[in-house]
């Protein structure tokens, strides 16, 4: 069978645009991309990765092809973009975030970088840190005690707090090691902590308008492709019920989410690229370590803490990375 009725008998899998042949002697890779959210919220942060790219030499094009799937945030949709992609066989694949878990479940043979993972040790995607000793390596986008400080953000930003609902995706492993690390910063803080399970649009309503209803409430937005692909929902619903939220990341911020600690994403494109172009120059994921962040950055929306009659402390905007006015 010829390769491209092969991939057409895949269910629809966008084939890649060349011979094989042809591939070899002009030296053209394949890179495959597979996110857990949308295309927008990807924007800038893969821009970052493939200007990384170019700078290493690889120009989409020229002597590199990449092929993009966005799973916006359904768990279905991932897992058949990620069974397309073991059976493509790319020379590596990008997965981001929530993409990471199927993808390793489709192949533990075409080599994967991950970015924005939590945990990828406990998510059982590398042996260890320091040797992966598999086909994936990558970049965690923080460690679980790093939610802490998000229950700390909440009570600087907003003292009045005594309860704080947690928007999680209890079917992942980083999921519940979030809220781990929230509840376990909880007592000291003197805030009560309860899950939200996000699992779509009208369970987060329905959770939020809830939870709301009692006084002195503030919501933890935790990192996950559900949380990111629901962003303008979970913003619009903080406002609409005045509840101070904590956001993991800055997507949320400019559209009016109050205040954002986490990892600086097109740093992490950045370096993962760096990752890409080892692997297609001959190493092997096995021997690259998975790296932790390098970069935090603290993104404070002024505006939104105007309109919930919050004073921002001097203090924390001092240590702010961005202030939106």
């Amino acid at each position: 069978m010829r390769r491209r009725e092969f991939i057409a008998g895949l269910g629809g899998a966008a084939a890649w645009p060349m011979v094989a042949l042809a591939q070899q002697s002009d030296r053209m890779r394949q890179i495959g991309l597979l996110s857990g959210a949308d295309e927008a919220s990807n924007r800038v942060a893969l821009a970052a990765f493939l200007q990384a790219l170019k700078q290493l030499g690889w120009i989409e094009g020229r002597n590199i092809r990449i092929d993009n799937r966005w799973g916006a945030g359904d768990a279905n949709t991932l897992r058949k973009y990620a069974a397309e992609f073991a059976a493509l066989a790319p020379d590596v694949i990008l997965a981001i975030g929530a993409a990471a878990a199927p993808m390793l479940q489709a192949t533990r043979t075409v080599p994967v970088v991950f970015v924005l993972i939590p945990d990828p040790v406990g998510a059982g995607f590398v042996e260890s840190l320091a040797r992966p000793g598999g086909n994936a390596t990558g970049f965690m986008q923080f460690e679980y005690s790093l939610s802490g400080k998000w229950l700390e953000l909440l009570k600087e930003i907003a003292p009045s707090v005594t309860r704080a609902a947690v928007l999680r995706d209890a079917a992942t492993t980083a999921g519940t090691g979030q809220y781990a690390a929230i509840q376990s910063a909880a007592p000291s803080l003197g805030i009560d902590v309860s899950p939200i399970n996000v699992r779509d649009a009208p369970e987060i309503e329905r959770a939020v308008t809830g939870f709301a209803r009692s006084r002195n409430g503030g919501l933890i937005v935790t990192l996950s492709g559900l949380t990111v692909v629901h962003r303008e929902l979970i913003v619009t619903s903080a406002a609409q019920h005045k509840l101070p939220t904590v956001y993991s990341n800055r997507d949320f911020v400019p559209i009016g989410g109050l205040i954002a600690y986490g990892a600086d994403y097109p740093d992490q494109y950045r370096r993962a690229a760096g990752y890409v172009d080892r692997i297609l120059r001959g190493e092997k994921p096995a021997d690259l370590p998975v790296q932790a962040p390098t970069k935090l950055e603290l993104i404070i929306n002024l505006k939104t803490a105007r309109a919930l009659g919050l004073e921002v402390p001097h203090s924390l905007l001092a240590r702010a990375d961005e202030v939106i006015e």
